[in-house]
């Protein structure tokens, strides 16, 4: 979701010198440095999905079919993110080049954005004396907070020898430990981490693989299954499982459930993971230099949702009808376009992508 990331070559490699050219996701050969559309298209629609979800969330206790669709999308949406975000860490080596773009791009955005939450839902929640802390990531901030330890954990994944395994296997002890406790949310970081692992393994075919027409076709009755499933799951499963926020205990079940749910949800998730990305389009469309820009969507439409509930937008009975949930949902995707786009860039880029070059060294010239 960072901006400032780069996609790695095919073979994991760094971007040569400028002029070289590389083959990009679908195999088509492009220049160095470029990015790949595919990926940015991806991150869009990904954007889109997580504003909508967000905006659904006040609609749900009066439909069963908006909750089935809010808790589909919450299957897979920031699973997505997280896969993509973690094949764009492939070339981190913990260097201080990429040390310094760790904490400009990812550390000062979560300091910036969690005392700005911090004061902006004292007024929204009425509770004046929230504190501010590091440590507790309030609302969306916690991707942040979980980057970065993700991102700091790369060169130590790429030398085990089964990280995906090993990863979810951390994740699975962690739905079992509610003694974690809240610092830097870490029952979601650790939950989350197969994905970012999984996305750190991944290579140029595997995204080829599901990229074809057979996988698109595929994707139709996929998708159409488990939104059925999800409406059928409604008033039966505890979804909270989608969250990973919460050890088993704590969402009112035995230890040992942990574990099977892990897998469980973990294969779900990557299969429509697929299957949304089997759907996105590898070309260049009016949205691919809006991916550039999801971590200003992401950040700054929690504001927007936050402020919603405050002034009461969601009081007019006729949004939880058909046509208030339809329009809710145009809502939130048009914001969450706009939010990404370049003059909200211009006047947000000072706190989304900082640029503090006084607070480093400058690196020293090597002679020739």
């Amino acid at each position: 979701m960072a901006t400032t990331d780069v996609p790695p070559t095919a073979d994991g490699r760094p971007t040569a010198a400028s002029g070289a050219e590389r083959p990009g996701a679908d195999g088509a050969p492009r220049r160095s440095g470029q990015r790949d559309a595919f990926f940015d298209n991806a991150k869009y629609l990904a954007i889109v999905l997580v504003a909508v979800g967000h905006a659904w969330e006040p609609l749900r206790s009066d439909s069963r079919t908006v909750t089935a669709l809010y808790t589909l999308v919450y299957a897979f949406h920031m699973p997505a993110f997280i896969v993509i975000g973690g094949y764009y860490s492939r070339t981190f080596d913990g260097s201080p080049g990429r040390i310094r773009r760790l904490v400009t791009g990812v550390a000062l955005p979560y300091v910036i954005f969690e005392t700005a939450y911090t004061f902006f839902t004292r007024w929204t929640d009425g509770v004046p004396d929230r504190p501010i802390t590091l440590l507790e990531p309030l609302y969306l901030t916690w991707f942040l907070a979980a980057l970065f330890v993700w991102r700091l954990t790369t060169p130590l994944w790429k030398l085990v020898r089964w990280p995906v395994p090993v990863a979810l296997a951390v994740a699975m002890l962690a739905t079992m430990s509610p003694s974690l406790g809240e610092d830097l949310d870490i029952q979601r970081m650790l939950q989350f981490l197969p994905f970012f692992v999984l996305g750190l393994s991944l290579r140029p075919e595997h995204f080829r693989a599901v990229r074809t027409r057979r996988a698109r076709l595929l994707a139709v009755p996929v998708f159409a299954a488990a939104l059925v499933g999800a409406y059928w799951a409604v008033p039966r499963v505890n979804t909270g499982w989608l969250y990973h926020r919460d050890s088993a205990q704590e969402l009112g079940f035995p230890a040992w459930y942990g574990p099977m749910a892990t897998l469980v949800v973990f294969a779900c998730s990557l299969l429509l993971v697929a299957c949304f990305l089997s759907w996105v389009p590898g070309r260049r469309t009016w949205f691919t230099s809006l991916g550039a820009a999801t971590l200003y969507g992401y950040l700054l439409h929690g504001f927007v949702a936050q402020v919603s509930k405050y002034w009461g937008w969601y009081d007019p009975e006729w949004l939880y009808e058909p046509l208030g949930a339809v329009v809710v949902t145009v809502v939130a995707a048009v914001l969450v376009t706009v939010l990404c786009s370049a003059p909200v860039r211009r006047v947000f880029g000072w706190a989304v992508e900082p640029n503090p070059d006084w607070a480093f060294r400058t690196a020293p010239r090597t002679a020739d």
